[in-house]
């Protein structure tokens, strides 16, 4: 009986007990005053139980998704290959065995990430030229099936949805959603949804939660219930800030149906009156591709004599030829994709360059009569001339670092007034496409305009003065201008004594927790382990003098964080070139405007930004459309998560094509991966 007393203290004492398996290089084991023991993580510093019987697969399954540990492994691996380095050089290529440190679960993990970030097919491990460089490479690997590779891109995938999870459960922020319609190769449609927010650190984020498939025929319905049942999936249909469908097919309908479910559980701000939103991008396409529907014939044919030009290479010798001797700066000639206004555009612009040659093309080619005359010219130089402002707006658009909701306001409101121009311009024809762009604009600018307005109020370089501004500038009548201007600042309070009620019933919440922590219900300790039980302190005494001095004070009562922010001055810009960080400027000053600054997080991440120039869906490649539904939600969605922790951009891996690359291609887009087969 003593030996076995012996022995028992041996099995339990750490100090005499060597701890054998590999997981307690990332664990301490401490024993509590209780006498049980614990394994606290060297990373994240969470604690485990750690007692005989429990095992140590519990803290495997803890190191799988411990952020730190990843991290960690990481940098050791980044130091054992700069000592590899180092000694190799020293050693004039002698291979350093001795510092090698081959972890085959590691390497296996590895792989997995690699096949996710590239796109590559999980059957690559049985190519052969991958199976001799990884021989080569390490020898110590053992190559796994494509069946294991999957099940591990799946670990990784649920691992990673576990921690996205999580940081969504922890978000002080409202988040927006953007429904994308993609389509495979064999015609299954897929709903793509993205996450947008503004994180804790007041970065600017977003992530794909969601890639399902819908069955033919999707309708509106059953894409608006998957949408909602995804959203309670990830507890987030209670914090819905807006929603965009701009590449929905039946967005309206889809937008409505969200719109009365929300509504009914109060989880909207504003009744709902801010939730659906159409993105910049968006908007001009729709604007520009009415006004080219009224000057159909003119551009093609524009389209037909460049396509005349470039269907024999003889004639597209002598027409450069011909160009050369006229001093024209020697451009290619570019035949468009007509679904994309852009190469459009790109084409006319080209076009009008080789004007003179087209003209003496024309004098020697008499029996092609579908050349363009001169009045024909004129108006497609002033077409150009239009056309070029909203080109270069979508490319500002597009090519925004930070794109925050208060970028568009100014820009938008400049290009209704250059359509308020136009329209009245003395040229029939730029007037006439111009009537067709302004009806097109005000019918889906109203959409959007309230909401772009207040997240410009919220940019404290403008605050209400850009409102004021331009609704000056756009609207003739003084009373309809100062109407829609007195409806933002309305807008604007009543959102923001939405938000002051939130935090108001926060602060009440977190002043009666404080109160129940203080030992007003309980037992306070002090003195070293005395126990204080009076329910009354001296703090306790002082409420009731705070009290009396809000009753009986006068003087001006407390502004509020809206009045200081509207009646301080605005923040010094720049002016084009301003490179002023908003979010930047909203963490500094969110302890001096509180509910602004829980708003401003909201709004300022709301997606108004550029969406892909084809309305058409997007369309998956080859290798993802013959993969089942299932995986390829987990590898487009892990590729975006992980994305983030490599020096790899996931468009390395499952790349977004735009048919701007490939003018006289098809105009979809596909997600291709770089070296799938």
């Amino acid at each position: 009986m003593e030996a076995n007393d012996n022995t028992a203290i041996t099995v339990h004492n750490p100090r005499a007990r060597k701890l054998r398996s590999l997981v307690w290089n990332d664990f301490t084991k401490e024993r509590k005053a209780d006498g049980t023991y614990v394994a606290i993580c060297n990373h994240c510093k969470k604690q485990l139980t750690a007692s005989s019987r429990s095992g140590t697969t519990h803290l495997k399954n803890h190191l799988v998704i411990c952020t730190s540990t990843k991290r960690v492994k990481r940098k050791k691996l980044v130091v054992r290959r700069l000592v590899l380095k180092s000694n190799d050089a020293k050693n004039e290529g002698a291979v350093g065995s001795e510092h090698t440190q081959f972890d085959q679960e590691s390497s296996r993990q590895d792989l997995a990430r690699m096949v996710i970030l590239h796109g590559y097919p999980f059957n690559i491990v049985h190519h052969t030229g991958f199976r001799t460089f990884v021989r080569n490479l390490q020898p110590l690997f053992k190559l796994v099936s494509a069946d294991a590779v999957k099940a591990d891109c799946m670990k990784i995938y649920e691992s990673e949805r576990l921690r996205l999870h999580e940081m969504l459960e922890k978000l002080h922020s409202r988040v927006s959603l953007t429904v994308d319609m993609w389509r495979s190769m064999m015609d299954v449609d897929y709903v793509c949804l993205t996450c947008h927010y503004i994180d804790n650190d007041w970065r600017l984020q977003k992530k794909i939660i969601n890639f399902f498939h819908i069955g033919p025929p999707g309708t509106d319905q059953e894409i608006s219930k998957t949408i909602l049942d995804r959203l309670q999936e990830w507890n987030i249909d209670g914090k819905l800030c807006s929603v965009v469908l701009d590449n929905c097919i039946t967005n309206d309908l889809v937008a409505s149906e969200l719109l009365g479910s929300l509504r009914t559980k109060g989880f909207l701000m504003s009744n709902g009156d801010l939730f659906y939103a159409r993105t910049c991008g968006h908007l001009l396409n729709l604007v520009v591709h009415k006004s080219l529907e009224t000057v159909g014939e003119l551009t093609d044919r524009v389209r037909a004599s460049v396509q005349y030009v470039k269907s024999s290479q003889e004639r597209l010798s002598r027409f450069q030829k011909d160009a050369e001797e006229m001093g024209i700066p020697l451009k290619p000639l570019v035949l468009d994709a007509p679904a994309n206004w852009p190469s459009t555009y790109i084409m006319l612009e080209t076009a009008c360059q080789y004007q003179e040659a087209f003209k003496h093309l024309a004098e020697s080619d008499v029996e092609n009569t579908g050349f363009l005359s001169l009045k024909d010219w004129t108006d497609v130089r002033a077409l150009v001339e239009c056309l070029e402002v909203l080109y270069h707006a979508l490319d500002k658009f597009s090519s925004t670092r930070i794109p925050t909701a208060n970028l568009y306001f100014n820009d938008m409101c400049g290009i209704h007034l250059l359509f308020k121009t136009w329209y009245k311009s003395p040229q029939p024809f730029v007037a006439s496409m111009a009537k067709e762009m302004l009806e097109k604009f005000e019918q889906y600018w109203d959409l959007t305009r309230m909401l772009m307005a207040i997240s410009s109020v919220l940019d404290p370089r403008y605050k209400m003065k850009s409102v004021e501004y331009f609704f000056k500038q756009i609207y003739d009548d003084a009373y309809e201008a100062k109407t829609r201007i007195d409806n933002v600042r309305d807008s604007f309070i009543n959102l923001y004594n939405e938000y002051v009620g939130q935090s108001a019933n926060s602060s009440k919440y977190q002043a009666f927790y404080t109160g129940n922590s203080s030992g007003y219900n309980g037992a306070e300790y002090v003195n070293g382990g005395e126990c204080k039980t009076s329910r009354i302190t001296l703090s306790d005494t002082q409420r009731g003098l705070d009290q009396y001095l809000k009753e009986t004070s006068s003087g001006h009562p407390a502004r509020s964080d809206l009045d200081m922010y509207l009646e301080e001055a605005v923040h010094p810009s720049k002016g084009l070139d301003d490179n002023f960080d908003i979010l930047a400027w909203w963490k500094y000053n969110a302890a001096k405007y509180p509910a602004l600054s829980m708003m401003a997080r909201d709004i300022l991440g709301i997606p108004i930004s550029v969406v892909p120039l084809d309305s058409e869906a997007r369309t998956l490649n080859q290798y993802l459309s013959s993969t089942d539904p299932v995986t390829v939600e987990c590898l487009i969605c892990a590729q975006d998560w992980i994305g983030d922790e490599t020096e790899v951009s996931p468009v390395d891996a499952l790349a977004i094509v735009s048919s701007s690359a490939n003018m006289e291609g098809n105009g979809d887009e596909c997600m291709v991966p770089a070296g799938g087969d």
